[in-house]
């Protein structure tokens, strides 16, 4: 196989990044070549609100890792989130085709399509069907039935929709740049290929991805995505808060949300235990030249920072999975390293927590190994993941054919034709 070029494009509330890595028959991971991230216009929570502003930002994020990988983006995978998201569980039965041989990948596919066959609203499209297990024969918690014997294949899947006039609108400015769009994949589900390991998965893990607009969420149980839902209060809404707090814009804001983030500037608190901030280096326009640490902290940031999990603890009890999930969260996006959300994220749910940073992929990554860069990340894991079915697809019935020809083909009929002639 030669290498492939793997493209992702995370089009957020604020940020629009483009990964470009390249995937090899030797390596499993991804090995990043070019990657870029500009900030975002033309996205609110989310959703598109400006089609020619994004279409620019998307046309100068996708040349500046063209540049820096030295290849040209034909296809891509997009990330899409936001309160337009919605899921549920679906189930599928069929007859196994061939159950005196065995289960074929056939098979799989027909009852992953029974599955798919729900009624959903015209303006909404189906983005991801997700086998959370199959049952063979009423035996249930089979990761893979291939190969298995059996007469009823069932399965249980986690179904994503999408607003069709996001995706159709993302989908456009993307022709006009000349690049296919190969998939939509859940911001949710593509930051947890990227931060979760396969034990959490098992085990059972929430993840809780936090852009600037929206906060998206993802459940494993069972080492199956299981529940997946997006709330529309983000990073974004504390930068707003502390803006207003100490009558500042949304751009002062944000340097001081982003120093107060610093791990220099918490360990010095710590140890000095002093209350007043001096940030006159920081050049505030406003002329604001020293705050209160504890008014920012306890006063602004604790407070929304607590309403997001509050929210999260609903969508988790609204999936019934609470009591499933031992592993507790795991928070990326770039929300994730605002000052006592880990804190907040443990008193609020009552679970332990942890930052989730991108892992399994090489190159260069120094720039992208962070929590906001987690749903771009994933895109490749995801755009890997599905090549590697793609090349599967080619060769899955050759066993099968050759094991019908001596089991069922012409060697019996032989056989039984010289036994007619035996006296």
């Amino acid at each position: 196989m030669a290498d492939t070029i793997l493209c992702g494009i995370d089009v957020g509330s604020s940020k629009i990044s483009t990964i470009i890595a390249k995937q090899s028959e030797e390596e499993r991971e991804p090995r990043v070549m070019g990657f870029s991230s500009i900030p975002s216009r033309g996205v609110r929570r989310g959703q598109i609100v400006d089609i020619h502003q994004v279409t620019d930002a998307v046309e100068e994020s996708v040349e500046k890792a063209e540049r820096m990988a030295g290849a040209k983006v034909q296809s891509a995978y997009i990330a899409v989130g936001g309160p337009h998201i919605e899921s549920l569980n679906s189930h599928g039965v069929v007859a196994v085709s061939q159950p005196d041989i065995e289960i074929s990948h056939d098979d799989m596919v027909r009852v992953i399509d029974a599955a798919k066959a729900i009624s959903i609203s015209s303006t909404r499209e189906v983005i991801e069907v997700v086998p959370r297990e199959y049952i063979v024969d009423g035996q249930d918690g089979i990761k893979s039935p291939l190969g298995m014997s059996g007469v009823r294949l069932e399965v249980n899947t986690h179904i994503i929709t999408a607003s069709l006039t996001n995706l159709k609108n993302l989908e456009r400015c993307l022709a006009d740049l000349g690049i296919e769009t190969r998939a939509y994949v859940f911001s949710g589900l593509s930051s947890a290929l990227a931060v979760l390991s396969d034990t959490e998965k098992e085990l059972g893990v929430v993840v809780v991805d936090i852009g600037g607009g929206k906060t998206d969420v993802c459940v494993y149980v069972e080492g199956a995505l299981s529940y997946s839902s997006s709330i529309p209060i983000g990073a974004r809404h504390i930068t707003n808060d502390i803006a207003v707090g100490l009558r500042i814009s949304l751009e002062s804001a944000e340097k001081i949300k982003l120093y107060l983030t610093d791990e220099k500037v918490k360990q010095k608190m710590k140890e000095e235990k002093q209350d007043d901030i001096d940030v006159t280096h920081l050049g505030i326009i406003e002329g604001l030249k020293s705050f209160s640490y504890k008014t920012v902290i306890d006063g602004i940031i604790r407070p929304r920072s607590e309403e997001i999990f509050d929210k999260v603890l609903e969508e988790i009890d609204k999936s019934g999975f609470i009591n499933q999930i031992p592993s507790g969260l795991v928070i990326s996006g770039g929300g994730a390293m605002t000052t006592g959300l880990i804190d907040a994220a443990k008193r609020i749910i009552g679970m332990p927590a942890r930052i989730g940073k991108p892992q399994f992929i090489s190159g260069l990554i120094d720039e992208v190994m962070y929590p906001q860069y987690a749903s771009v990340v994933g895109l490749l894991l995801y755009a890997r993941d599905e090549g590697v079915v793609d090349q599967k697809l080619h060769f899955k019935d050759f066993d099968k054919i050759f094991r019908n020809l001596s089991l069922k083909g012409s060697f019996k009929k032989t056989f039984d034709l010289f036994k007619s002639f035996i006296p």
